[in-house]
Formats: C-alpha cells, structure tokens, sequence
C-alpha cells in the first residue's frame, strides 16, 4: 500500500544536498561581498557613459589640433594615446569617431583618399593630389 512508501523514506535524514552549496555560497558572498561591489563599483566607474576625463580629453584635442588635417592615429599612436590618457583604445577610437563626425570636414581630396583607402601618412603631396577616375594620382594641375 502507498502509506508504506511514504513511511519507509521519511526514516532517512532529512539533508538537503543543495543546503551545503548554499551555506558555502552565503560564507563566500559575506565574505567577498565587500571586494565584489567595490569591484562593481569600479567596472561601473569605467563603463558611465558621458565625458571622458578632463585631462584625456585635453590630450586627445591637443593631438587633434596636431593632426588635424588627417585625425586618423596609427595604432601606435592609438596605444601611445591610451597609454598617456589612461583610456581604453576602444575610447579612443570612439572618441576620433565622433569627434570626426562632428568637427572635421575633409577637403575633397581627402575624400577621395579615404574611399580609395591610401593612406594619407604614405603620401605627403596628398594635398596636391588631383584624383584621377582612371587611375593613381597626377600632380600638378
């Protein structure tokens, strides 16, 4: 009969497996909870959208200033950038982005140069380089 079943497993300990994980989990938590939200806290430090830091952003406009005719750093320049402003390279880059997007206006032949894909750096005539729909670039008039 079905009451016999239910009598012969209630002799057993009642032990749930699962108690053991949590009360290790609640000690780990209480214990590292500090460690973790201060680390919480940093991450969202670092992830709060809105203005970079004063002096990145100065470091960033005084390249721009530099630079300003073709505002596109190296990957180099882009580690060398990360490494004095303390930013990640994806800020960076995100920062060139919009800054591109909001204060640069190439002129026509650095439009071209960018959809053809040269390299402005490599071509130091780039501003006297007439684009040629039939070929590379002719100087001159």
């Amino acid at each position: 009969s079905s009451s016999e079943n239910s009598g012969g497993e209630t002799e057993l300990p009642e032990i749930d497996p699962r108690a053991e994980d949590r009360e290790l989990k609640n000690h780990l938590l209480k214990k590292y909870s500090g460690y973790l939200s201060s680390l919480k806290q940093e991450l969202s430090k670092k992830k709060k959208k809105g203005k970079l830091p004063k002096e990145a952003r100065q470091k960033l406009l005084n390249w721009w200033e530099l630079h300003y005719k073709w505002p596109y750093p190296s990957e180099s320049e882009k580690v060398a950038l990360a490494e004095s402003t303390g930013l990640d390279q994806k800020q960076i880059n995100n920062w060139f982005i919009n800054q591109r997007k909001r204060h640069w206006k190439p002129s026509e032949d650095m439009q071209f140069m960018v959809m053809d894909g040269l390299h402005p750096q490599n071509a130091t005539l780039y501003m006297d380089a007439h684009y040629m729909p039939d070929g590379p670039y002719r100087l001159g008039p």
